[in-house]
Parts: structure tokens; C-alpha cells; sequence
């Protein structure tokens, strides 16, 4: 595995973050992120630096959210953020990358083989092509779409209770708030602004997490069902 002479060394929170096993893995990763993943556009040079504080760990903490055991979908995983991440981080959990561009799902199932992560599948593919197909308990994404766009995409995924872990930083609220009227037309239960890695991350990572309710699949957003009479 090539090393990059421009990635930083790990900050001191980061062995906390990835304990144990995942530790090895979270800086092999890194370099691929640092050496391929950059090489092949799929993360820019400016970035290099950024990669632990940025990337790595603020994908990390969203672990925190996902349940013990969860059939876990990586919305447009691009270089496998958070996805790979968190199938790193939490070995319990099974993870789906879902991505459809070849050059993005090569470089995932390189990861994957490198790394070694028998927990992870790849699948090339819009979200919206999976539903119906496959049913997960949650969708994660990050910088993928705005909101409304990703709750089109990511609840017909989702089991009935089944959670969207969107990382949408400081515009959190305010996507939001913007489709706060029509979350049910969505299939939205209830929705809500999450902050995880308290103590580890600086500023801690800003998460909407969606539930889910009724199938979309069932009821497409604009659409209503017509009484019996």
C-alpha cells in the first residue's frame, strides 16, 4: 500500500474514535483516501490534510446513531463516506455502498478488498432503483442532495421504523425546516436535528434523522389515496 507523504498524522482522539481492531483499518483507509481516492478525483488535494478531522472522524461519531445490528444503506457512498467508515468503526453492523457511477463502485470494492471488510457489499445503482428490492433499518448519507430530494430517494429504503442519519452540517436546520410541512407525503414519521461525537469532535457532527412511516412506495409524495365510499 502506497503512503502518502501529505496526510497528516492522526489527531490524539482518533485511537478513541476507532478502538481496537478498527484502528489499523481507519489509517489504511486514510492512505487510500490520500493516494487512489485522490488520484482518481474522487477527493481533492485540498482535502488531504482534512482527511482525519473532516472526513474520518466526522463520519465516525454518526455511529452513534445506528442501532446494534442494523442493515445499514451508504446513500451515493462516492469514496465511501460515511459508509466505509462506519463498517469500519462498527463491525456488528451489515453496510450496503450503494453508488452509480463505475469509477466511484471500482474504487469501493478495491477498498473493501483491501481492508479486508466482510461486512460491506457494493452496489452500483441509484437509491431509487433499490426500492422495492432491498429494505434497510438505516440510510445514511452525506453531501449527497438536499433534503427533500434525499427523503425521495432514501424512505422507500427504509423498514417501517427504519431511520434516515442525514449529515447535512449547519444548513441542518434550515433543509429542515424547508420540508417540515411535507414530511408525510414523504413517508416521514418524525423528524429531527441529532448531534453526536460530543467530546470527540469539534464542532460535533449535525445529523437529521428522518423515521420512517408508512411505505412511500406505497404513497409517492403529491399523491393522496382516494376514500372508499
Amino acid at each position: 500500500m502506497a503512503e502518502s507523504d501529505e496526510l497528516p498524522d492522526p489527531p490524539d482522539s482518533a485511537r478513541d474514535v476507532f478502538p481496537g481492531d478498527a484502528w489499523p483499518l481507519a489509517r489504511a483507509y486514510a492512505e487510500l483516501l490520500a493516494g487512489p481516492g485522490v488520484v482518481r478525483g474522487l477527493l481533492g488535494p485540498r482535502e488531504i490534510p482534512r482527511i482525519w478531522d473532516r472526513h474520518l472522524l466526522n463520519c465516525a461519531v454518526v455511529a452513534e446513531a445506528v442501532p446494534e445490528g442494523a442493515r445499514l444503506a451508504d446513500v451515493g457512498s462516492g469514496a465511501g463516506l460515511p459508509g466505509i467508515v462506519l463498517a469500519i468503526v462498527r463491525p456488528d453492523i451489515s453496510v450496503t455502498l450503494l453508488e452509480p457511477l463505475l469509477r466511484r463502485t471500482t474504487f469501493l470494492e478495491e477498498c473493501v478488498e483491501e481492508l479486508k471488510l466482510s461486512n460491506v457489499e457494493v452496489l452500483r445503482g441509484r437509491a431509487e432503483e433499490f426500492a422495492g428490492r432491498r429494505v434497510f433499518d438505516v440510510v445514511s448519507a452525506r453531501a449527497v442532495a438536499p433534503l427533500d430530494r434525499l427523503l425521495s430517494w432514501s424512505m422507500p429504503l427504509l423498514r417501517e421504523g427504519g431511520r434516515l442519519l442525514a449529515m447535512k452540517g449547519e444548513r441542518a436546520a434550515e433543509e429542515l425546516a424547508a420540508v417540515a410541512q411535507r414530511l408525510p407525503s414523504y413517508g416521514v414519521d418524525t423528524a429531527e436535528l441529532v448531534t453526536v461525537g460530543h467530546g470527540k469532535v469539534d464542532p460535533p457532527a449535525t445529523l437529521v434523522r428522518a423515521v420512517a412511516g408508512r411505505s412511500p412506495a406505497r404513497s409517492a409524495p403529491g399523491t393522496r389515496r382516494r376514500r372508499k365510499r
